[in-house]
């Protein structure tokens, strides 16, 4: 398989999957694990443009500003990017493909905030339960993640495409477990990072190429 997202300089597939698992979480709203966050985006290389601003963008709680401020936001946001990647001759293509993943994570972001309600918070707690068990393999823990995100997907509206809405809720359950206990927040990024480079790698693929072209 052809580790580049397009011809050319690209992004490798891994960081791709990384930077979008990691905008997602960031454009939740109202989670609890903000520090933890900051401290996986320094670890990771997230551009470092995704962090300007960042914390004028939080309450004194510790949550995101309101939904109706965020939604204004992320559309000038969407604007915006839309404007750099049409215009800017400057731009690499590595750079073009960061804001169009961080696009597409946060309108990923966005449904899942929709949806979080529906997951029953018994499973949240058996998840993050198994998380906690430092006697598991990663194999295992992806084992687990699967096997939530199929009872997840047994109750959940079929109104999505069937990866689309796969993608949407491994991410979801990630940014669920890591409000349930905000110490696991790097071990369920990582395993829900391999899960989806396991399974839906290709869609991944799919989706940048499709807002690329």
């Amino acid at each position: 398989m052809d580790p580049q997202v397009s011809n050319g300089a690209g992004l490798q597939d891994e960081y791709i999957t990384d930077l979008l698992v990691f905008g997602f979480l960031q454009n939740c709203s109202n989670y609890k694990f903000h520090k933890e966050l900051e401290v996986l985006g320094h670890e990771l290389p997230v551009p470092a443009h995704l962090w300007e601003d960042y914390d004028d963008e939080l309450q004194t709680d510790g949550n995101r500003s309101s939904n109706f401020s965020r939604g204004r936001r992320e559309a000038d946001e969407e604007t915006e990017v839309q404007r750099r990647v049409n215009d800017s001759p400057q731009m690499s293509d590595s750079q073009r493909q960061e804001e169009i993943i961080q696009n597409i994570a946060r309108r990923l972001a966005e449904v899942g905030d929709s949806m979080e309600s529906s997951i029953h918070p018994g499973l949240v707690n058996n998840l993050a339960l198994q998380f906690r068990n430092v006697n598991l393999s990663e194999e295992e823990r992806r084992e687990h993640l699967a096997a939530a995100l199929q009872q997840v997907m047994q109750t959940f509206p079929q109104d999505m495409a069937e990866e689309k809405t796969m993608l949407m809720l491994a991410m979801l359950l990630a940014k669920k477990v890591a409000d349930h206990t905000p110490s696991l927040l790097r071990d369920v990024f990582r395993t829900t990072v391999n899960f989806i480079n396991q399974n839906l790698l290709a869609y991944v693929r799919h989706l940048t190429r499709n807002e690329t072209d």
